[in-house]
């Protein structure tokens, strides 16, 4: 998907502007819009939808959180991913709350973002390594990972590391050597038996109770 509407929200116009140069080079035809808090992004939500939004957490008047909460509740298929800085993995939990498709770290190479773009606008979720890794470390130093057992088959084990290491369910079908189809139906058959609402939500579980290791 080329052709498609950006929006970058974040505070910093030196990061904006960066990131647009960046993503003209490999998506000539973008369109590019951006905000530099959540409430200039909540403002403009009328006027234009955009395709994706690349949501910073820490903003002033509005932050990532409460935007991406409000957001959502009026455009619930809206799609967005959060840029966060080291130390942000305490927002994590209410970002996924609020709706979010995925995380990247803001000083992630621009290929990751592009990866992160395409997955989303293609309907995966998008997590990047780093921000994963962050993930665990915080919730390892503030004592809140446990071991609760979960009753998945091995191959649903297998499918919900290679979500959890952010591979894509074609991906992972061409990883395992099983149809596409299958992956959505272990995919669907993981958020039952985990009482996860979305992919969002299972990633994190799955960092929290120690189902898998990063």
């Amino acid at each position: 998907m080329k052709n498609f509407h950006l929006m970058i929200v974040d505070d910093h116009t030196l990061f904006r502007d960066g990131l647009k140069l960046l993503l003209r080079n490999d998506y000539p035809e973008i369109k590019i819009s951006e905000a530099q808090n959540g409430k200039t992004f909540l403002d403009s939500l009328p006027l234009h939808i955009p395709d994706l939004v690349l949501m910073d957490i820490n903003m002033p008047v509005v932050d990532g959180i409460e935007a991406t909460k409000r957001a959502m509740e009026i455009y619930p298929a809206l799609k967005i991913i959060a840029l966060s800085m080291f130390g942000d993995e305490v927002y994590y939990y209410k970002m996924i709350d609020a709706g979010v498709k995925g995380f990247l770290i803001k000083n992630s190479e621009i290929s990751e973002v592009k990866d992160a773009i395409d997955s989303v606008l293609e309907g995966e979720h998008y997590f990047s390594k780093e921000s994963l890794l962050n993930v665990v470390k915080n919730l390892r130093s503030s004592g809140t990972l446990t071991d609760n057992s979960i009753n998945l088959s091995v191959r649903e084990f297998e499918v919900l590391d290679l979500i959890c290491n952010g591979y894509s369910n074609q991906e992972i079908s061409d990883r395992l050597f099983i149809s596409k189809r299958t992956v959505d139906k272990h995919r669907a058959n993981i958020l039952l038996k985990t009482n996860s609402r979305n992919t969002a939500h299972l990633v994190m579980n799955a960092i929290k109770n120690h189902w898998i290791v990063i």
